[in-house]
C-alpha cells in the first residue's frame, strides 16, 4: 500500500495568507495586530521555535514582541509580565513558552492570561469554554491537527478515532474538537493497556504522547490515517515525531511528517487566532484603535 504523505506545508502556507490578508484590513483601519511571546528558558530549541514564529508573524504583518525573561525568572516576575500584558491594549495575542524555570508552575501562570488574549488555549477558562461550545481559541497544536484531516478531505464523523496523549495542549482539548465534528473518540494514555487495543479499530489515530516511536505499524490495521504531533530532538539535533514512520509506512493509508506536518500549521494558526484576537477585541471595545509598532 502506498502511504500518502500528509504536509501541513501548502495548508499552513494558505492560513498565513488569510491570517496576512486580515491584518492588512485591521492595519487599513488604523489597528496593528500583535503577539507577545513570554519566554523564560535557555533551552536552544525554545528559541528556535519563538524565532520561527517572529520570522512568520514578520511575513504576515502582525506585530511580534518577544519578553525573554532569562533562565533563572521568579514565578513573580511572570505573572507580572503576564498580567501587564493581559492590560495592554496594543498587544492582542499572548503566549507563555515552556519549557520554564525549575519550579515555576506553568498552571498557575496560564489562568494570568485573559481568554480573549489566549490565543493558544492555555487559560483553563478556554478550555472550559471549548467544552461546553462557548466561543474560544483552542490550543492551536489541537485545531491544527482538525485543519489538516479537512485540508486532506478525511472525515471523521461517524468514525472512530484515537487519540494518544491525554494533554492538556493537545489530547485533551483534540477530542473536544473532535466530538464536536461527531467522531466517536478513544483518549489513550500510559494506563490504556495495550494500545492496539485501541489503534487497530480506529479510523484515524492521533499520536500526541511524547515519545520517539511509541506507534508501530503493528498497532494498525490498514488503511488507518495517522497524525503525528510528537515533537522528539534526538540528540544530533534532529526532530523527530511519535510514530515509527519505517513500520507504519505502507500500512497506514496516510501519515504526516515530522517535521512538515502539523507543526508548520499550528505556528500558521497562531498568527490567524491573534488577527482574530485583535478584530473580536475592536468590536467589543477592548480597545482603542492603535497605531502602535511592537
Amino acid at each position: 500500500m502506498n502511504t500518502e504523505i500528509l504536509s501541513g506545508r501548502v495548508l499552513a502556507g494558505l492560513i498565513q495568507q488569510q491570517a496576512q490578508d486580515g491584518a492588512r484590513i485591521l492595519e487599513n483601519d488604523g489597528l496593528r495586530p500583535a503577539l507577545a511571546v513570554v519566554v523564560a528558558t535557555d533551552d536552544e530549541s525554545t528559541h528556535w521555535y519563538v524565532r520561527s514564529i517572529e520570522r512568520a508573524a514578520g511575513r504576515a504583518g502582525v506585530g511580534c514582541r518577544i519578553v525573554d525573561l532569562g533562565h533563572d525568572a521568579s514565578e513573580q516576575a511572570l505573572a507580572g509580565v503576564l498580567e501587564d500584558l493581559s492590560a495592554e491594549p496594543s498587544v492582542h495575542g499572548i503566549i507563555l513558552q515552556t519549557p520554564l524555570p525549575n519550579g515555576v508552575r506553568a498552571d498557575g501562570l496560564v489562568g494570568l492570561i485573559t481568554p480573549e488574549k489566549d490565543i493558544d488555549g492555555a487559560n483553563p477558562l478556554s478550555l472550559g469554554r471549548l467544552a461546553v461550545g462557548q466561543p474560544a481559541f483552542a490550543p492551536a497544536t489541537a485545531r491544527a491537527v482538525v485543519e489538516l484531516l479537512d485540508h486532506f478531505h478525511i472525515p471523521v464523523a461517524g468514525r472512530n478515532v484515537a487519540v494518544v496523549g491525554r494533554s492538556a495542549v493537545v489530547g485533551k482539548p483534540l477530542s473536544l474538537l473532535l466530538l464536536e465534528r461527531d467522531a466517536t473518540v478513544t483518549i489513550c494514555h500510559s494506563k490504556s493497556g495495550p494500545l492496539e487495543r485501541y489503534t487497530q479499530p480506529a479510523d484515524v489515530v492521533v499520536v500526541a504522547a511524547g515519545r520517539t516511536g511509541l506507534l508501530k505499524g503493528s498497532h494498525l490495521s490498514p488503511e488507518t490515517v495517522v497524525i503525528d504531533v510528537g515533537t522528539n530532538v534526538l540528540r544530533d539535533g534532529s526532530l523527530v515525531g511519535d510514530v515509527d514512520e519505517a513500520s507504519v509506512t505502507g500500512v497506514a493509508a496516510g501519515l504526516s511528517p515530522v517535521p512538515g506536518g502539523v507543526g508548520s500549521v499550528t505556528t500558521a494558526l497562531l498568527l490567524l487566532h491573534t488577527v482574530e484576537a485583535a478584530r473580536q477585541q475592536s468590536r467589543s471595545g477592548l480597545l482603542a484603535a492603535s497605531t502602535s509598532r511592537i
